[in-house]
């Protein structure tokens, strides 16, 4: 641990410098000592900014760091139970399901009464990461129910495919019987967002959070021995199916929640443990696991910089910045470690 201490101190630094970033750049540049006097409940900043940075920046951030670190997480389980180097938070059909109970809400709701329950202020916002919630839970039942009926993880990791496979077929029938506004909402939806988490909903998102990153430490000696094979740790006293079902609820829960505020963010979960693995050139989940998790904090910070485009109106779809860096990144590490093989 203690020669991988110099890259947690980079990692962590890189975190506070883009966490500071993201409070000072945007349309409206605000001075780091004006950010200061906000932030600690300074008089004499102005309104404006104050509003900015509180109804808007802040969240936003906050929102990114901690989508970042259960997404990085989620997707080091899955590559671990499964044993593959491209399975992700959403390979279950978690994010697919999420993405199903949002459809109900904003194109069903839509066809049916006239009006979305989507545009319903607040209460619209509400039902979606409710539906959003509901429909990961079920799809979530329904994978945690076929894990104790199957022995193959390459089966239960098909079995999610087809679950995803069939929830956006459904999707796309909703679609069709959709008029083109709601069509736009749900599509805008896809496209992830961190910003759709304000004011009192980020210390109820950051709050659940807190709750599920920390007891997903407490998987790291269950994830070192599922490494092994299951030969190996069943010889090592660990109930195989009993672990598998621990790991898939931790990391479907955590992808849930992350779709459930933030859409359905793509590439987070899939790159930052190849990365992490590539960085401190370890297996060992006692330092992939807290590595994974300030990495995908600090990329989800520099990712939603990007998006924000400082200087230019608007903001980029964050899935499209995440498959701009995550991409690149898991072709190369996947060609690296092929070259060491190799050679």
């Amino acid at each position: 641990m203690k020669r991988h201490a110099l890259s947690f101190i980079l990692i962590f630094l890189s975190i506070i410098l883009f966490f500071v970033l993201n409070l000072v750049l945007g349309t409206i540049s605000i001075p780091l000592s004006s950010i200061w006097h906000v932030l600690w409940g300074g008089e004499d900043a102005s309104e404006i900014w104050q509003n900015i940075i509180w109804k808007s920046r802040f969240p936003q951030t906050v929102t990114a760091l901690v989508a970042g670190a259960g997404l990085s997480i989620s997707g080091l389980q899955m590559q671990t139970v499964f044993r593959n180097p491209l399975a992700g938070p959403s390979e279950l059909g978690i994010s697919s399901g999420a993405g199903l109970g949002v459809a109900f809400i904003i194109l069903l709701s839509g066809s049916i009464g006239g009006t979305a329950l989507s545009k319903l202020g607040l209460f619209g916002e509400v039902a979606v990461s409710v539906a959003a919630i509901g429909g990961a839970m079920v799809v979530m039942s329904v994978i945690i129910a076929i894990s104790q009926r199957v022995k193959g993880n390459v089966v239960l990791l098909i079995m999610g495919v087809m679950i995803g496979y069939i929830a956006t077929a459904v999707i796309g029938v909703l679609k069709f019987f959709s008029n083109e506004e709601d069509v736009r909402a749900y599509v805008i939806w896809g496209l992830g967002s961190f910003s759709k988490v304000s004011g009192g909903q980020v210390y109820t998102f950051a709050g659940i959070m807190a709750v599920l990153i920390p007891l997903s430490f407490l998987l790291i000696k269950t994830l070192n021995l599922m490494l092994l094979g299951e030969g190996y740790a069943r010889n090592l006293g660990l109930n195989i199916k009993r672990a598998r079902l621990y790991v898939i609820t931790c990391s479907c829960v955590i992808t849930a929640m992350i779709t459930a505020y933030c859409g359905p963010v793509v590439f987070l979960g899939l790159a930052v443990p190849h990365l992490c693995r590539a960085i401190f050139v370890s297996s060992d989940h006692r330092i992939l696991v807290p590595a994974v998790t300030l990495t995908g904090a600090s990329l989800a910070l520099l990712c939603n910089l990007i998006a924000r485009m400082p200087g230019f109106e608007g903001a980029l779809p964050i899935n499209s910045v995440t498959a701009l860096i995550g991409a690149p990144v898991v072709i190369s590490v996947l060609f690296g470690k092929r070259k060491s093989e190799i050679s």
